[in-house]
């Protein structure tokens, strides 16, 4: 029986040892998860220190997404436990942004900031003057950019980013990263990356782990 998927070392570059680090922002521990009878997820054992960057890395379909659903609380079905902080932001695959509503909007309604906080917002993550604009009217690097601003200016503990940078090209990839790594500077927070881009995972994260094993939805979709 092919084993259920599961999370291994693949490298670490943080100098501390589990020691020196102050109590996890992020515990989780899984004893699985199951769909109808079929192994999604095996056992999970993961815990982030604040200020720590992880990524995850695996193939498709092997279940980052759904561990990162089960980690935000938007997932209840596994069997296991999960302490997270109060303060969390999530930023998706495709930026998930009110498009009825302005830019300012897209930051004073879900986070109360005011008009000055979201001034500076918008100022560092290059959009400053935008307020008033809508999210159609950006092109889509902006829109991440957007994103990222929504994500920061909440001041989470805890930041989880579903493959964030996915369908960019080079450049605009590049640019995106460049401004993760400003942001995370100014604003230190755990952060939980999931992505399928390895030299994405050893520039951002000090510490990579991999999903790895053959859940039974893989194993049919590659027939």
């Amino acid at each position: 029986m092919a084993a259920a998927p599961s999370l291994k070392l693949v490298s670490n570059r943080d100098p501390r040892t589990p020691a020196d680090h102050p109590p996890p922002v992020l515990s989780v521990t899984l004893d699985g998860m199951s769909f109808g009878g079929k192994t999604v997820l095996g056992q999970i054992d993961l815990a982030l220190a604040p200020g720590e960057t992880v990524a995850i890395t695996g193939p498709s379909g092997v279940g980052k997404t759904t561990l990162m659903r089960i980690i935000a609380g938007l997932e209840h079905r596994q069997s296991g436990h999960v302490r997270r902080p109060d303060k969390l932001a999530m930023v998706f695959q495709e930026p998930t942004l009110m498009r009825w509503r302005s830019v300012a909007d897209n930051l004073a309604i879900p986070l109360g900031l005011t008009p000055g906080q979201i001034d500076i917002a918008l100022e560092e993550v290059g959009l400053a003057g935008r307020g008033a604009a809508f999210p159609d009217q950006l092109s889509l690097g902006q829109q991440r950019r957007l994103s990222l601003a929504r994500a920061f200016a909440g001041k989470p503990d805890l930041l989880l980013l579903d493959e964030p940078f996915v369908s960019l090209d080079a450049d605009l990839s590049d640019e995106m990263m460049t401004l993760f790594e400003r942001l995370r500077d100014s604003h230190p927070v755990a952060t939980l990356l999931v992505t399928h881009a390895i030299p994405e995972a050893e520039r951002l994260a000090t510490r990579i782990l991999e999903l790895s094993g053959s859940p039974a939805q893989l194993q049919a979709r590659r027939r």
